[in-house]
C-alpha cells in the first residue's frame, strides 16, 4: 500500500497540483471574488427580492401564449441543429474522417458555439426582422456547434468492431455510418439533444431582449418599467414550463433508449 501511495505522489503530479492552485488563485483575483461583500449586502438583496412578491398574474394568458412561442422556438432551434449536427459530427470525428477534414470542421463548430445566442440573434434580427424566426435561427447556429461537438465525441468512443465487420462486407462509407455508428451512438445523441432542448427553452426566454420574440420581450419590458411583480409571474411560469419539459424529456428518453 505504501508503494502504491508513493507512486501516486510523483514530481509531475505535485507540479500539476501547484499549477492548478496558482491558476485558481490568479483566476480569483481576476474575477475579484469578495464573498464578505456579498454577506454585507445581504439586507439590500432581501429588500430587492421582496419587491418581486406577490407575483402579478393579471396578464397570465398573454404570458402563457408567449411562453408557448418560446418553447416552439426551442423545439425548432434544437431540431434543426440536431439534424445538421449529425453529418458535421461524422466529419469532425478522428476515427471516421482524415485529419484534413476533421480539423476544419471542428473549427467551424468551435465558432458556432463560441458566439453567444444573443449575438447571433442580433445578426438574424437584421437579416429577417424582429420576431421568433430570428430567435430560432440564433438557437440553431449555436446549438449546432454544441451538439456537433458532443455528437463527435460520442462517435469517437464507439466500439470499432461493428464498423469493421460492416466494412468487411464491402459496404460503402455511408453504410458504415448508418449501420455501424448510428446504432451505437443513438442513445447518447438522444440524451444530448433532449438536454439541449431544455437549455434552448431557457436561452430563448432571453432572446426577446434583442427583439427575437418569445416571453423575453415581456420579461425585458417588465424589468425596464420596474414591474418586478410581473417579472416574478413570468419567472414562475418559466420555471413551471421548464419542469414540465424536464418530466416529458425523461419519459421520451426512457421510451427511446
Amino acid at each position: 500500500m505504501l508503494e502504491k501511495e508513493a507512486k501516486l505522489l510523483n514530481t509531475k503530479r505535485v507540479l500539476f497540483l501547484l499549477v492548478v492552485g496558482a491558476a485558481l488563485i490568479f483566476s480569483s483575483r481576476q474575477s475579484e471574488l469578495n464573498f464578505p461583500v456579498l454577506l454585507q449586502q445581504g439586507e439590500n438583496m432581501v429588500e430587492y427580492v421582496n419587491a418581486y412578491f406577490p407575483p402579478d398574474f393579471s396578464d397570465w394568458d398573454y404570458y402563457f401564449s408567449e411562453t408557448v412561442i418560446t418553447i416552439s422556438m426551442g423545439v425548432w432551434g434544437t431540431l434543426m441543429a440536431a439534424i445538421t449536427a449529425v453529418p458535421l459530427s461524422i466529419l469532425a470525428s478522428n476515427n471516421m474522417c482524415p485529419i484534413w477534414v476533421v480539423q476544419p470542421t471542428r473549427r467551424v463548430l468551435d465558432a458556432m458555439r463560441a458566439i453567444n445566442e444573443i449575438v447571433f440573434a442580433l445578426i438574424f434580427v437584421v437579416a429577417v426582422g424582429l420576431g421568433p424566426f430570428a430567435g430560432v435561427l440564433a438557437l440553431f447556429v449555436n446549438t449546432t456547434g454544441v451538439l456537433g461537438k458532443l455528437f463527435s465525441e460520442a462517435v469517437e468512443s464507439i466500439e470499432p468492431g461493428p464498423v469493421e465487420g460492416i466494412r468487411a462486407t464491402g459496404a460503402s462509407h455511408i453504410q458504415e455510418v448508418i449501420y455501424g455508428v448510428i446504432p451505437q451512438v443513438m442513445p447518447l445523441w438522444t440524451s444530448f439533444t433532449l438536454y439541449r432542448f431544455e437549455s434552448n427553452v431557457r436561452s430563448a426566454s432571453v432572446l426577446g431582449i434583442v427583439g427575437a420574440g418569445g416571453i423575453g420581450v415581456s420579461l425585458y419590458q417588465s424589468f425596464g418599467s420596474f414591474q418586478y411583480q410581473k417579472v416574478c409571474a413570468i419567472l414562475i411560469i418559466l420555471v413551471i414550463a421548464t419542469g414540465l419539459i424536464d418530466l416529458l424529456s425523461a419519459k421520451v428518453r426512457r421510451w427511446l433508449i
